[in-house]
Formats: C-alpha cells, structure tokens, sequence
C-alpha cells in the first residue's frame, strides 16, 4: 500500500519542484537604460506654420515655462526648424525636429509624428489599402532618417489593431493623444487605445506607447480647444541631446503620463519596482498589466513591485491617481 503513495508523492515533489524551476527560469529583459535622469517632453504640437494659432517661438516658451524639457514641433507635412528658435533653446531646454505627416486612405487619417528626420516627407495618400498606405508611411518617414509615431488610432476609427499589426517598421503609437476627438477611450463596442496596445503586445508585436498633447491653441482655453498640459512622457537619458533622447524613445526607455510622476523605475531579472513623486495629498494605485491586458497584481501606496513569477510574455505598468490622472509604464519583455 506504501508504493502507489510513495509514488504519488515523488510525482508531487517532482512537479513542484519542475514548476519552482520554470519560474526562476522566467527572467526580463533589462532595458539598455536603467538608469540616468528623466526628461519631460511633448512629440506633438503645432504652430500658426500649418494649424496651430501661435507662432513657433510663442509654442516653445510655453513648454519651457511650464517645465518641459524638449518639444517637438510637429507641423503638417513640413518641418518648423529648430536651427530658427535658438534664441529659446539653453542647457535645460530643446527642440527636436520633427514633422506629422498628414497621410489619408479615402477619408481616413493616416497621420504619423516623423522625429529627428532628415528632410520633409510628403505623405503617401490613398495606396491601394489603407494598410498599405500606412506602410507606405512609415517607409517614407525611415527613408527619411526619421522615427515614426502612428498617432491616435482611433481617430475617426482609423485605424485597428489588425492594420497595426500587419504594419512593420514602426515601434511607438500614441496611447493617449490630448485633441478631444480621438477617442483614446474607445467606446459603442471599439476598443480603447490601452486594449488594442494588449492585443498587439499580446500577438508578439514590441510596441511602446506616447502620451501627447497634440497642442494646437495657446491663445483660446476650454473644452473645444486642443490646448496643451494634457499629456507628454518622461525620456530617461544621461544627458538633454536631441540625438539621445530620439534614441532613447526608439528603445522604450521611457514613460507616458496625464500627470502622474514618477520618482524611479527599475528593472532587474525578477522584478518591476515603482516609486511614485507625490503631488499633495492625491493618492495612488499601480496595477501591473500582463498577456491579454490581465492586471496581475494591484498596489496602493508610493512605491509598488511586481516579482515574477506568472507566465507571461510581458508585463506593464498602470498607475491612476485619486484624481484620476495616469502614469503608463513601457511593457518589460520576459526573455525567451
């Protein structure tokens, strides 16, 4: 009678043990950046060059008087250089170049934010698909030397996750987008712009998300207006240089954010760590998102981690404060 216990029991002890072992064996991948300081900017902005209603120079002393620490002017199908606004630029401030490429597909928007290109992209309009016109795109905005950004999706429903995922070349979409009819929220059956970021991750595509302000009106305040304090991301970098922080965001050492700061981020094989920069009395919950867009675990308080142990493929950060504003950590890939 002893055997077929015995047997059972090392059967147990074997599973455990193997389970114990695939675990461990689970690791992240560390980003090339895991240390250095966080610099806040905006990928999205316009001026009276195309249409925005201020000029370049007024657009620019915003951000730098509100604490940002490099804007990309993004007008439309051309590039408002920075080389003109040097009179705005110092040691704590930047411009990156940049251009949103306004491409269309019958009506639809196909537009792209083209950063640190080399010359002006004129958009690819009406391909034979609108899947190929958003190819077309993002070959252009690379031919050009530039890194593309497919920006809100979900404007006038543009854009699903499946023409996303059958697009190559491109590794960053806007998550959040602060013009009022983007519909980052999705709603009336169509995902939100947080769930088609699930799905994509989830099919195996590495893909990070920007929050953005798209500013279009300094003159003009209130609901109607796209004004900008809506939404940027934290680059972290050693040191404020165009080249780095476009390299940086390329590789997802980054965060996006409606307001939520954080003080620190780290990374190691077997966790996600989050410290959270208090505003007042606003308090906080971190939730870490795995496959499916699962919240794997929930912490409230300033400091949060994540210690793997599912089995995933990759996990990211949500964290809301008690005023509902956002920070969104970059998906932290577990090593094949």
């Amino acid at each position: 009678m002893m055997q077929p216990m015995l047997r059972l029991l090392a059967l147990a002890a074997i599973f455990t043990l193997t389970s114990a072992l695939s675990a461990a064996a689970q690791r992240f991948e560390l980003p090339a950046v895991n240390s250095g300081r966080w610099f806040k900017g905006n990928t999205h902005s316009h001026t009276i060059n195309t249409d925005g209603d201020s000029p370049p120079e007024v657009v620019a002393r915003w951000y730098k008087g509100h604490g940002f620490h490099f804007l990309v002017i993004s007008d439309h199908d051309t590039i408002t250089e920075p080389a003109s606004l040097q009179s705005v630029v110092d040691s704590g401030f930047i411009l990156v170049r940049g251009e949103e490429v306004t491409g269309n597909f019958q009506g639809a928007p196909v537009h792209l934010t083209a950063i640190g290109l080399n010359s002006i992209v004129s958009p690819r309009k009406t391909e034979p698909t609108l899947q190929a016109t958003l190819q077309a795109n993002v070959y252009a905005i690379r031919a050009a030397g530039g890194l593309p950004i497919v920006n809100h999706p979900n404007y006038r429903w543009a854009l699903d996750s499946v023409t996303l995922a059958r697009t190559s070349g491109f590794n960053l979409f806007e998550l959040f987008n602060g013009h009022p009819h983007v519909h980052n929220d999705g709603g009336g059956g169509a995902p939100s712009l947080e769930q088609v970021w699930d799905q994509l991750l989830t099919s195996g595509r590495r893909i990070f998300g920007v929050a953005s302000e798209d500013s279009h009106h300094f003159k003009t305040w209130g609901p109607g207006f796209v004004n900008p304090a809506s939404g940027w991301i934290y680059v972290r970098a050693s040191k404020l240089d165009p080249d780095e922080i476009t390299r940086n965001l390329a590789a997802g050492d980054f965060y996006a954010s409606t307001g939520v700061e954080l003080q620190d981020l780290v990374v190691d094989a077997q966790s996600i760590t989050i410290t959270i920069n208090p505003d007042r009395d606003f308090k906080y919950t971190t939730e870490f998102i795995g496959d499916g867009g699962r919240v794997l675990q929930r912490v409230d308080g300033l400091r949060a981690r994540y210690q793997l142990g599912d089995k995933l493929t990759y996990v990211r950060a949500r964290v809301t404060d008690s005023g509902g504003r956002k920070a969104w950590t970059q998906p932290v890939f577990v090593a094949r």
